[in-house]
């Protein structure tokens, strides 16, 4: 018999998660096993658990920002090596061959697979990855804080790439992703006016501590007309709003996998060479680029721990919008 794992499964959407002893698995070729550190709870894991991403492999292991050390080598893999600390994102396999993979986007490969969608996560004692997607981490960075670098940094930092030179830049929905955002933004000089759900007073106020210029209520117009904005909340209703705050030739850039329904608008207010842009994924370019960017920042992520069986409880405190910061399940190591 196999040797097995802890590890919480989603068997049907909708329903929460359920903690189960599972084999551990074993490393196909190409593949690294990870013993997990650390994985964090993105806003995507939601919308898979809740059933707004459809088709998700059942039964599942979600998490798609795992953090641990590589324990075993499939065949033909000879790098990272055993013992390094890796971590495992959300595009989890690429076909390496069409046109969107050689020209640089394999973000938009169409046959690519998803860590804890199409592939087993890491909430788990254990994951399996491609060797070619178990990223170097950073030194400095505890397993914890490293783990939201892996989706809220690496898509935000897709975001933040797409708004250009910028200066003065608009964040709709204040989470894991927005305070890092905000950090590499102030790095870069440009000022972060951060809007939050109404009268969530928590929420503008660590917006002000990771360095925000402003912070107010999305029902607030921008102090001052904005260069570009990055809507992290999933609510479509938001798209127009950014849009009337972006000044002429401005950006506005949807960063979330799954948005509710955008309500129709008056062309006049996307004229002006005004744009709106989705951010899909990532590339392991973007994983090389934004990990080694965090500790020149230094990137600091804000935390709160969670141990693997109370994993619902975590999805519940962000599916509220109680977690500042990052949720982090965090495994014995």
């Amino acid at each position: 018999m196999s040797e097995l794992m802890r590890a919480m499964l989603l068997d049907t959407a909708g329903s929460p998660l359920r903690p189960a002893r599972v084999p551990v698995p074993e490393p196909a070729p190409g593949q690294v096993r990870v013993k997990v550190q650390a994985c964090g709870i993105c806003r995507t894991d939601l919308h898979v658990v809740d059933g707004e991403l459809q088709h998700p492999k059942l039964p599942l292991i979600p998490g798609h920002q795992i953090v641990g050390t590589v324990e075993a080598l499939g065949e033909g893999v000879s790098s990272p090596a055993v013992d390094a600390q890796v971590g495992i994102p959300w595009l989890g396999w690429t076909c390496g061959r069409c046109r969107y993979c050689l020209s640089g986007r394999e973000n938009l490969c169409d046959s690519a697979k998803f860590t804890g969608y199409d592939l087993d996560g890491g909430f788990a004692e254990y994951a399996v990855a491609d060797h070619r997607f178990a990223f170097p981490l950073p030194p400095g960075y505890p397993a914890a804080q490293a783990a939201p670098l892996l989706c809220a940094g690496l898509i935000g930092y897709r975001s933040l790439s797409m708004t250009g030179e910028a200066e003065r830049l608009g964040i709709y929905g204040y989470g894991a992703a927005a305070h890092i955002v905000t950090q590499v933004a102030r790095y870069q000089g440009r000022k972060v006016f951060a809007f939050t759900r109404p009268g969530d007073l928590t929420s503008q106020g660590f917006a002000r501590e990771m360095g925000a210029h402003w912070a107010g209520d999305t029902s607030e117009a921008a102090p001052e007309e904005l260069d570009a904005a990055i809507v992290f909340a999933p609510a479509g209703e938001l798209v127009p709003v950014a849009l009337r705050a972006v000044a002429k030739g401005g950006v506005v850039v949807c960063g979330g996998i799954h948005m509710s329904d955008i309500p129709s608008f008056p062309y006049e207010i996307l004229w002006g060479e005004r744009a709106i842009r989705s951010v899909a994924n990532l590339t392991r370019q973007d994983g090389a680029e934004f990990l080694t960017l965090a500790p020149r920042v230094p990137v600091h992520t804000e935390v709160e721990l969670f141990p693997l069986a109370e994993a619902n409880d975590a999805l519940e405190r962000l599916r509220r919008g109680a977690i500042r910061g990052a949720a982090v399940l965090v495994l014995d190591t």
